[in-house]
């Protein structure tokens, strides 16, 4: 029930963001956060303080890291490759899944979104270089996967 219960809210939360980032083309803060504080009761009720406050940082250096990149980007190419919900986003990923899981996180989101705009592409639907795409949906899916292989203690 420990492990279940916590899971089940993240994929709601999840489920949320993936609704509202297609609509709306934005993940809300709130929704980062409840993501976050989420993933430290977790990690508080299953291990002890001094391991929820290493996810804290592991997520903060990850949030960091993200942003940095967005900001490299933008220098480089003049727009937004990625938006500041979904580096919050990775950020409270990171409390989930620690330094280790972001890979997977992030090879899932990437596989699944290429997997998606080949699917728009044969359907007829004109893509571009500057064609956008909400991201936030497959980095939800890619932390989920991400959350039940590290549950289920496939892989590492």
């Amino acid at each position: 029930m420990a492990v279940a219960l916590p899971f089940a809210l993240l994929c709601v939360l999840c489920a949320a963001i993936a609704w509202i980032d297609i609509r709306d083309g934005i993940i809300p803060d709130w929704l980062n956060l409840a993501i976050a504080a989420l993933g430290l009761l977790r990690i508080w009720t299953t291990a002890d303080l001094s391991a929820a406050i290493e996810a804290i940082g592991e997520g903060i250096v990850i949030g960091l890291v993200f942003w940095l990149l967005r900001r490299l980007y933008f220098a480089y190419r003049g727009i937004q490759g990625l938006g500041l919900g979904d580096v919050k986003f990775l950020a409270a990923a990171g409390i989930w899944v620690g330094v280790v899981g972001i890979p997977m996180v992030l090879l899932v989101a990437t596989m699944t979104a290429l997997a998606c705009a080949g699917v728009m592409q044969l359907s007829g639907r004109a893509l571009t270089a500057q064609t956008s795409l909400s991201f936030g949906p497959f980095l939800a899916a890619g932390l989920l996967l991400t959350v039940g292989l590290q549950q289920t203690g496939i892989g590492f």
